[in-house]
């Protein structure tokens, strides 16, 4: 039976050394950010309008009745349960339609020249207009049309981030599918695996894991953009804030709805950066 390993006297020190350096490390960074912090709050709250701006932008009162929906205003917190059911669907369906049109965009032969030609097409157009008039077009321009079985404008507006976010996505889609090698898929084709089954077991599972940190940005980006889906005309927690801040006459309520936001945000965002750091380490051991 072998002796347990014994670290030598060399290691140790190392060892130790490295701890205590990351240790001061901690330590000086912590100290730097609250110096930083500290002339950040004496600096804004030391300015000569520090008052104006905070009973205009930061009272509590106003804060907690638009946070809850007194006063017979709408409630923030009720409009952003609208916003979180819209991110999901709409995250859901970017995601299917821009793998769908990466796909179309990648297909070879003449005989398929249409399709990839309405797919570059669409992600171009889609990708140069700004979303604010997609939506104008889509919660306005549609019921124009005065068509029978036309969709409320709530359903209008997320198609219009779905369309507009499924071109951005596509193009992360073309681009992990076209990192694949080409030999890839041709040995693939030679032993016998038709094109959707090597797109299916072969290059899509490599492409989406390779292109997942840029998806998830453009996730973050979506689930920020949802807010604009107020505009059409439901009560999302930003119009809820802009109800609440026109019969108060303070900014207030949009600040509440900012903060509710950025919480909402900071889990994926965490997550992307997760997944990036991986990706980084895995890329760096493969070299």
């Amino acid at each position: 039976m072998t002796a347990p390993h014994q670290p030598s006297r060399t290691q140790l020190e190392r060892i130790a050394y490295r701890r205590k350096r990351a240790i001061r490390s901690t330590l000086i960074a912590a100290f730097s950010t609250a110096v930083v912090g500290l002339l950040l709050y004496l600096g804004v709250t030391g300015s000569p309008g520090w008052a104006r701006v905070k009973s205009s932008f930061l009272d509590w009162d106003i804060a907690v009745k638009a946070l809850t929906g007194r006063d017979n205003y709408p409630s923030i917190l009720s409009g952003l349960w609208l916003n979180i059911r819209l991110m999901v669907i709409c995250t859901a369906c970017a995601l299917a339609l821009g793998l769908l049109i990466a796909i179309l965009r990648t297909l070879r032969g003449p005989v398929t020249f249409p399709v990839r030609a309405l797919a570059t097409t669409y992600t171009y157009s889609f990708r140069g207009l700004p979303l604010i008039i997609v939506i104008y077009l889509f919660a306005f321009g549609i019921p124009g049309l005065r068509l029978q079985g036309t969709p409320s404008v709530t359903v209008l507006g997320a198609a219009a981030i779905v369309v507009t976010y499924g071109a951005y996505l596509a193009e992360v889609f073309r681009a992990g599918i076209e990192s694949v090698h080409p030999s890839q898929v041709a040995a693939a084709r030679s032993l016998g695996l038709s094109y959707r089954r090597t797109m299916r077991h072969v290059v899509l599972p490599q492409a989406i894991r390779r292109v997942t940190p840029p998806l998830l940005n453009d996730t973050v980006a979506l689930q920020k953009d949802v807010g604009l889906i107020s505009l059409a005309g439901p009560i999302d927690a930003i119009r809820a804030a802009q109800i609440n801040q026109a019969g108060t006459a303070n900014f207030t309520p949009y600040v509440v709805a900012g903060v509710l936001f950025v919480l909402l945000a900071l889990p994926l965002i965490g997550v992307t950066d997760w997944v990036t750091l991986r990706a980084a380490r895995r890329q760096n051991a493969g070299n």
